[in-house]
Formats: structure tokens, sequence, C-alpha cells
């Protein structure tokens, strides 16, 4: 039986070995469409996913992970990546989508100032916010964006760097959804930071603007892959109510 939520969130591991036990590829397909419907900064869904159960192409992303146990004995691995510069292309697909969602005669006041605002920030807010030039339109926006919050509240993160963060943060919410999927069926996973990211973004043969979030190892637990009981800091540390 798949668990609940909080089961999933209680039983969710970083499992640093796996058994040599086949998982199910359908299954781990279906998490990734879960890890697709995840928070998304702007509904731009700059992300893609790469599930790799090639034999060969596991042993390459295993050596790019310094051979590190839980990309090594992983049966699948999943490859979170980042698409900032498909910003342009994703924008144009919300417009399409709201096209078709209005495409409709005797559209109501209430639906025709939805979809004309919605439709603007599509075609002048994202524009303004991810466009740039080697860093120096976002260095001028920056500097424009923090006079004007000198007299109104406005949002500041407009250099390239911060268009960049926007994007890893989206894709770790994505992951979050997959590695939450994976522990409802009892599958493992272990997210992983380290790795040669060029030499995978290599062997992925991935375009110059795909950058790694992170890899993901799956698999089911081996009992020596749980190093140890969850330590947390206390919640009262960390919890504030304002």
């Amino acid at each position: 039986m798949e668990k609940t939520v909080s089961e999933a969130i209680a039983y969710r591991r970083s499992t640093r070995v796996y058994k040599d036990e086949i998982i199910d590829t359908n299954k781990v397909k279906e998490c990734l469409v879960n890890a697709s419907l995840a928070p998304t900064s702007s509904n731009l869904q700059l992300w893609e996913f790469y599930h790799i159960t090639n034999k060969d192409v596991l042993e390459k992303v295993a050596k790019a992970c310094f051979n590190q146990s839980a990309a090594k004995t992983a049966q699948q691995l999943v490859v979170v990546v980042t698409r900032k510069d498909l910003w342009r292309q994703r924008a144009k697909a919300n417009i399409a989508f709201l096209n078709k969602v209005y495409d409709k005669e005797n559209l109501t006041e209430r639906e025709e100032k939805r979809k004309k605002m919605a439709t603007n920030y599509y075609k002048k807010l994202i524009p303004t916010v991810y466009a740039d030039f080697f860093g120096v339109l976002g260095i001028l926006k920056y500097i424009v964006f923090q006079i004007v919050g000198l007299f109104k509240p406005i949002y500041r993160q407009v250099r390239q760097s911060d268009m960049r963060i926007v994007a890893h943060k989206s894709a770790g919410l994505a992951a979050q959804n997959f590695m939450t999927s994976m522990a409802a069926i009892g599958y493992d996973t272990c997210p992983m930071e380290g790795s040669d990211t060029l030499r995978v973004k290599r062997i992925l043969n991935l375009p110059r603007g795909a950058e790694i979030n992170m890899i993901i190892g799956c698999g089911i637990r081996d009992e020596k892959g749980i190093y140890g009981p969850r330590f947390r800091v206390e919640f009262e540390d960390v919890y504030f109510e304002v």
C-alpha cells in the first residue's frame, strides 16, 4: 500500500548503498511525472529530468560522481537539470496555453482582464527580468531596481546569478517531489551534489546553457546504506512564529 505524504517523508532517507535488486523503470518515470507537477517560479518549468537506466551510461555517470557508493550501487539515476536558457520558449508556451484556455466567445470582463494581465506578464515582465547580455544588463537592472526600491517595494533579484538561483530553487522543489513519490512506493533515493558536472554534461550531451542541479541515486536500500539514525537540530531552533 502506498504511504501517506507524512509516512513517505518520514521514510525517506539518503540511501548510500542499494541492494542488487531491479526497480520498475515505469514506476520511477511516474514519480518523475510527479516531479514535473512541482511549484515553479512563474510557471516557466525551467527543468529537465534525465532518467538513466542504461548500464554503460550509469557507469560513466557514477565515475563522474567520484564512484561514491550512492551512485555506484544505484539501479537507476536521475539527473535534475536546470534550463534557464529556455525561458523564452517556456514563456511562449504559457502564452499559447492562455490563448487556448481563453479561446471562446463572450469572455467575461474578469476573464478578459485576467487574460490580458497574464499575457502581459509573459510578454513584458518575464523578458524584463530574464533578458541579459553577458551579465551586463543584469547589473544595470539591479541598479535601477535598487533605486526604485528606495520608494516602493520591488522585485530585486534580477542579476544573472539571481535568476540562476531561481531556476535551481524550482528544480530543487521538483527533486523533492520526486524523492517523496519514490519513498511513497517503497523506493529509495540519495540526492548528490558531489560530481564533476562538466563531465556529466558531456556524457548526457547537454547544451552550454544547461546546469546540473543534482544527481539522484535510485534503488532499494541496503541495511548498511543508511548511515545511522536521523539527526535534526531542535525544531525550536529553526521555527519562529511571527
